[in-house]
């Protein structure tokens, strides 16, 4: 694994490269949960990838982890889609073949954003993926009352500074915020970089994003792999029902959102990396050519 930077919208973003024994079979850029960093489930299934022959870059977003951004903490959707461009052309370069794109929660979302409108995108998995405008909007399951969202872009409007992402005791967690606080909090997935709270200003920002805006432009192979017991892989559906190309819908049996994170994500990448193998195409390099 080597530590690699690249340029961002201005800014420095870190990464991981997973590089695998061989010629690689082609090159995935791995984008993390919307609260994660490179060295949980991105970083995971980018080494997941290298074992099985693909050159694999885990990055953390602009304002996260090692990257560069302040105020720290932001989730500003526009730089998180062009965080990923931006790593597609860093993989580009590396000379390994055709570039996919991996999502794992909300970079799923970010993903299918960038891939719409991205044609060096050749194909694009994603991991128990969500768009995040819609999780604030509607819920994690879909079933959220509209007036607390207003509430919260009332909080917005008369905030500043951060507020926290998950309770301060697990008791006061319940269903899917239990499953982020089990991960994001405890030893499980724990990491000091892994962003804890975000920025009131991020509020308005994500309000005003739609990850499956241009899903009718996306023509390409698509993979959603979702848990079978995730409350959240209806926008995964939505988005599978908007994708115009080839595309399949994958559940992982008795699986939660947060399983495929770590517990269950061993199957997962399998899965991914079979859907990848079928549509990226790897350079041969020919001596003396």
């Amino acid at each position: 694994m080597d530590n690699v930077t690249f340029p961002s919208n201005g800014l420095t973003i870190a990464g991981h490269l997973h590089r695998p024994n061989g010629t690689p079979r082609g090159a995935v850029v791995v984008g993390h949960p919307g609260t994660g960093v490179k060295e949980q489930a991105a970083g995971l299934y980018a080494r997941l990838l290298a074992e099985q022959g693909f050159l694999a870059l885990a990055f953390d977003a602009a304002h996260q982890g090692e990257s560069e951004g302040l105020p720290r903490g932001l989730e500003d959707p526009a730089q998180r889609v062009e965080d990923i461009r931006a790593a597609v052309t860093f993989l580009a370069a590396q000379d390994a073949g055709d570039v996919g794109v991996l999502g794992i929660c909300a970079s799923g979302g970010y993903g299918l954003a960038a891939a719409s409108t991205d044609q060096r995108v050749k194909a694009l998995a994603t991991v128990s993926g969500v768009d995040i405008a819609r999780q604030f909007r509607h819920g994690a399951d879909g079933a959220q009352d509209p007036a607390v969202f207003q509430g919260v872009l009332a909080a917005a409007a008369r905030s500043t500074g951060s507020f926290p992402l998950f309770p301060a005791e697990p008791a006061h967690a319940t269903g899917h915020d239990y499953e982020g606080w089990e991960y994001y909090r405890t030893a499980r997935g724990e990491h000091e970089r892994s962003a804890k709270e975000l920025t009131w200003s991020s509020i308005g920002r994500i309000a005003m994003f739609d990850a499956h805006a241009a899903l009718g432009l996306y023509t390409r192979p698509l993979l959603l792999v979702v848990g079978e017991h995730a409350v959240t892989s209806w926008m995964a559906i939505d988005a599978f029902q908007k994708a115009q190309g080839p595309k399949e819908l994958h559940r992982v049996e008795a699986a939660t959102h947060v399983d495929l994170y770590d517990r269950r994500a061993p199957e997962a990448a399998a899965k991914v990396a079979e859907f990848f193998s079928g549509q990226l195409q790897h350079h041969l390099h020919v001596a003396g050519a």
